[in-house]
């Protein structure tokens, strides 16, 4: 938090970028957005740091920025983790109800409870996410603290993430001379920014086409039950475009963000673009629908696994709202067409919404997960707001906030 308490800032330390979002709690409970800070983000490879002088360089230059403009010291964020590392698994608690009456004790014991399954030990939970609860087999209940019952059962989604990658995301921030409020996981942040209600509880799957990893989250009933990265992103394409055209990746990356198509159809044949060459050989003429048949397998391919890993999930006739893309590779012309054609559901492309001011810069799918992190930070910068957690806390050390999530807090640092 800064020194006047009611800001909230983000750090999303994405592959290609870092982006600093500082937020202002307004009084009737909204965001309202004060800085923004960017910078192309060095050392980052698939959602991992694997330099860290640069990634804390990268930082720095971004949160500099973001302070500039909305005029404050930053002292702590909340940061986003992707990776192939993340990992994630459904699981199940159950405990005997003390007093015939749910409690928050009784809360923490059923988390305890569905937590106590068997992963690696390079792995860290970053957070168990209540789905349901069950009181003496009677399901689908979301708010169990009050009610009458003998048992209580609960089912979660656990991510965990490996301890080497969160401690170096951890060690960059600290470098920088910041704090870490929580350590939050992209695709969940994004969802925050870009799905509805409705959307989650009809069944949705959330699609973030990052520059390294391409994070999927797929909602139903209300509640996350599975979350998946894929490594494969903008990078490739930037780099399929470099080697096709010959051209240096940084013209392969301009090149791609002016004028590709995911949909080769969707291209004209007669509009004509300058590829710059390798060393001094002189600029070549190539046609736009060159171009997209370059960019397109790439999607296909991009696309295909995702469908896999819908599928994998057994999730996938149960996403009835269909496809949510989000990311700055989603922008692409002939995407969100060439995403329907492989999914056969409807796809929209998601601009990230909930925080105010700026919406002209900010209305941009590549600042989904800076604003999600925004509205997660909210979410627990104000523990009266939601009385049963929607998502447990990041394992790292923050504030005490009151009750139940104190004590697990608690729980889980004398145990990690």
């Amino acid at each position: 938090m800064l020194a006047d308490n009611n800001m909230i800032v983000a750090l999303d330390i994405g592959t290609s970028k870092v982006v600093c979002l500082v937020g202002e709690v307004t009084p009737d409970g909204a965001i309202e957005l004060v800085g923004i800070g960017s910078h192309p983000s060095r050392g980052m490879k698939r959602g991992v740091v694997v330099n860290i002088e640069s990634t804390v360089s990268s930082i720095q230059r971004a949160v500099e920025e973001a302070e500039l403009m909305a005029g404050c010291k930053i002292h702590s964020v909340t940061v986003g983790i992707a990776g192939s590392h993340i990992k994630s698994m459904n699981s199940h608690g159950m405990v005997a109800v003390r007093e015939r009456e749910i409690t928050e004790y009784d809360l923490e014991r059923v988390i305890e409870a569905s937590r106590a399954v068997v992963f690696p030990a390079d792995q860290k939970i970053l957070h168990i996410l209540p789905q349901e609860y069950l009181i003496d087999n009677q399901e689908g209940i979301k708010e169990p603290l009050g009610m009458s019952g003998v048992r209580l059962e609960a089912r979660v989604h656990l991510v965990t993430g490996s301890l080497n990658a969160v401690q170096n995301i951890d060690k960059c921030i600290r470098r920088c001379g910041l704090e870490v409020d929580a350590i939050v996981l992209e695709q969940l942040a994004s969802s925050y920014a870009v799905l509805t209600e409705d959307e989650k509880e009809l069944g949705v799957c959330m699609v973030d086409i990052g520059g390294g990893t391409t994070d999927i989250a797929i909602f139903t009933g209300g509640a996350i039950r599975h979350t998946g990265v894929l490594p494969i992103a903008g990078d490739q394409v930037t780099n399929d475009i470099a080697m096709a055209l010959r051209t240096p990746s940084q013209h392969a990356e301009a090149i791609k963000t002016r004028y590709a198509c995911a949909l080769a159809q969707l291209a004209s044949v007669n509009e004509m673009i300058k590829v710059p060459s390798v060393g001094d050989r002189p600029p070549r003429d190539l046609s736009r629908q060159a171009l997209a048949e370059v960019v397109e397998p790439r999607y296909d391919e991009l696309f295909s696994l995702v469908r896999a890993e819908l599928r994998r999930s057994g999730f996938e006739d149960l996403v009835a709202a269909g496809i949510v893309l989000t990311g700055g590779t989603s922008k692409m012309e002939g995407a969100v067409e060439l995403a329907e054609e492989i999914f056969h559901m409807p796809v929209r492309l998601a601009k990230p919404q909930g925080v105010r001011g700026m919406e002209e810069v900010m209305s941009n799918p590549i600042y989904a997960t800076g604003m999600g992190l925004l509205l997660y930070a909210k979410q627990n910068f104000e523990p009266s707001q939601s009385p049963v957690p929607l998502v447990a806390e990041s394992m790292e050390p923050r504030e005490p906030a009151d009750g139940l999530m104190s004590r697990m807090k608690a729980w889980f640092q004398g145990n990690f």
